[in-house]
């Protein structure tokens, strides 16, 4: 485990990086879970264990109509934001279809860089806007198939 602090912040890492920990940062505690490629249910596992875990040594604020309490409103519900960062060079050109699309199944779009960013060479970040009212999986389930309905519009773009 590596270890950043700055500040009263810091992040707490595994050394391939798929695990982490960000305190103090927005939230007071980000558990993070990621890996290249599209394992979504590694992804989603290696994240439901960690919590298990951390949840035997505290326990989280959550409300019984409104979910886990966050410093950030935008997060109350499940918490969870679920996001991929994929190419889609053709489909962003119209950038109000690409956006259009996404909002059908409740997706956000921003570039790799955060909320308000631009997407670079075609690669944005799609993640969830729902996370009240959902359970973790429906969250899940969401953002992959609405990410798999952008792949296939950005596939007949291209003419594949």
């Amino acid at each position: 485990m590596k270890i950043i602090i700055e500040s009263g912040r810091g992040i707490f890492f595994n050394d391939v990086k798929t695990f982490l920990v960000w305190c103090n940062e927005e939230d007071h505690m980000r558990l993070i879970s990621m890996e290249k490629g599209g394992n979504l249910s590694s992804v989603y596992s290696r994240l439901v264990k960690a919590v298990t875990e951390v949840e035997k040594k505290i326990r989280f604020s959550r409300h019984r109509r409104f979910g886990f309490l966050t410093f950030c409103p935008t997060n109350l519900g499940t918490t969870i934001r679920a996001s991929v960062h994929a190419r889609f060079p053709k489909l962003s050109e119209d950038y109000a279809r690409f956006t259009e699309i996404a909002n059908m199944y409740n997706l956000q779009v921003r570039g790799t860089r955060g909320e308000h960013t631009e997407g670079e060479e075609g690669i944005y970040d799609i993640s969830n806007k729902r996370r009240l009212g959902l359970t973790e999986r429906e969250v899940v389930f969401e953002m992959r198939n609405g990410v798999l309905e952008l792949i296939k519009q950005e596939k007949q773009l291209q003419g594949d």
